[in-house]
């Protein structure tokens, strides 16, 4: 098998295995390959002995497959182990850019329940392991006083929980009252009711796109930003998945080519670098900063 189908399977692998689920269609976007492509791939593993598991739209290799835990062992941390290894590694300093990718990597050896055992504690917990019975009963569930960010809302919200967040940070649900996927952050929630009542929008569970400064929505739009030393000292250091997308064009001068949700996290960066920071392409963000210096400072 020659090396990039290697490297596709492996990726295929990756998320079929991953805490959250996807479709075909998520699939094929995510991997930049064809539908017919995502099935073939998965036919190979179905050849070589793996279980398939479909719910809904949503397909996944089942971790009970036997070829599943062989490959499983040579990465598996006992729960002691991971304890240790999420000590240490919640010990780096926060402006560490590795230290994401560490907790990124030993988080995806786990599922759900597993990784909120040794994880998960203090007085979100219980929350988070109602939203993960939840999630693999197929439930709705009550958030109970969830306080919103936008207009400081305290109420009860009914939702079909589908999905986490790295470190479970935030919850992808279904809101049945807006017909819409939303991320909630776990940490607004008051208090979680599970009911009988199963998912009623399984299909249409699909997760937004996040961008770098964590803002998150259905639609992308490009930017690409000139920075100087101390606005990429300083994306790198809050933001540090921008590093990914950043390339350096000269003495002390790089360039920040990306995709965001939204022009609000970019936005609100942008206005307070603008001896900095040079917009080179995106007039939406122009018009945003605009808008947003008018608002915050009339004086200007």
């Amino acid at each position: 098998m020659d090396q990039p189908k290697l490297e596709r399977l492996l990726r295929l692998m990756k998320m079929l295995t991953a805490n959250t689920t996807y479709t075909v269609d998520d699939l094929a976007e995510r991997l930049a390959m064809s539908r017919r492509t995502v099935y073939r791939y998965i036919d190979t593993f179905r050849a070589a002995g793996f279980v398939i598991k479909k719910s809904g739209d949503c397909i996944r290799l089942d971790k009970e497959s036997p070829h599943f835990r062989e490959i499983s062992q040579l990465v598996h941390f006992t729960e002691e182990e991971a304890v240790i290894l999420r000590r240490a590694i919640e010990s780096i300093d926060d402006t560490n850019l590795l230290k994401q990718n560490l907790k990124r990597k030993l988080y995806s050896v786990y599922d759900n329940k597993t990784l909120a055992q040794t994880v998960v504690r203090g007085r979100h917990a219980p929350n988070i392991h109602a939203l993960i019975g939840a999630i693999e009963q197929r439930r709705q569930v009550i958030l109970k006083s969830y306080q919103s960010a936008h207009g400081n809302a305290v109420r009860d919200r009914r939702v079909e929980p589908f999905a986490f967040t790295t470190n479970y940070v935030q919850v992808w649900c279904y809101d049945t009252e807006d017909d819409a996927c939303k991320l909630f952050k776990t940490s607004r929630i008051g208090g979680v009711e599970t009911t009988e009542v199963p998912w009623q929008h399984g299909p249409e569970h699909r997760e937004g796109y996040i961008d770098i400064f964590r803002m998150h929505g259905e639609h992308r739009h490009r930017v690409r930003l000139e920075l100087g030393i101390r606005a990429y000292n300083l994306l790198t250091e809050e933001y540090p998945l921008a590093e990914r997308d950043i390339r350096e064009t000269g003495p002390d001068k790089w360039l920040l080519d990306t995709e965001v949700a939204g022009y609000a996290g970019v936005g609100r960066f942008v206005a307070g670098l603008l001896d900095d920071i040079r917009i080179v392409e995106s007039s939406g963000l122009r018009q945003y900063v605009r808008d947003y210096l008018s608002a915050n400072m009339p004086h200007l």
